[in-house]
């Protein structure tokens, strides 16, 4: 009976340490818990709430538009990669298993290469994205 207790000591100090070792390795994560858990839960917001900002805010505002618009192309290669792929694996193989796998992996590559073509046709590397959607985030509650 000492021995489970033994065992349990021992797999829970390791486990402590392992859970150290990583939190030092995220330890940037704890700059946006106040934005991923907040006090209060954030307001629902739409579009127009979001133009609103863009117009109240001249430096993240524009970044946060660019931002929105680089978005779209993620969602339109998302919808061209599903569609081809799918299509493509259903014409040469009738498979349903196949063509859904084909549609999912189809999405993901889409959306990757379509929000990389977006980085490079807004130049999003030269701006903080980042940065703009945690402002909104402050700004949104602040105003509620």
């Amino acid at each position: 009976m000492s021995e489970t207790q033994d065992q349990k000591s021992f797999f829970k100090r390791h486990w402590e340490g392992y859970k150290e070792f990583w939190a030092e390795r995220f330890s940037f994560l704890e700059n946006y818990s106040k934005v991923l858990y907040p006090e209060k839960p954030l307001p629902h917001w739409d579009s127009s709430v979001v133009e609103e900002f863009i117009a109240s805010d001249p430096v993240h505002g524009p970044t946060l538009k660019t931002a929105r618009e680089a978005a779209q192309f993620g969602a339109a290669g998302a919808v061209v990669g599903a569609v081809t792929t799918a299509g493509y694996c259903w014409k040469y193989s009738r498979s349903a298993h196949g063509a859904a796998l084909a549609f999912g992996f189809g999405a993901v590559t889409g959306s990757c290469f379509g929000l990389e073509i977006a980085n490079h046709w807004f130049q999003l590397y030269r701006l903080d994205t980042m940065a703009a959607q945690v402002k909104f985030y402050e700004w949104l509650q602040n105003k509620a």
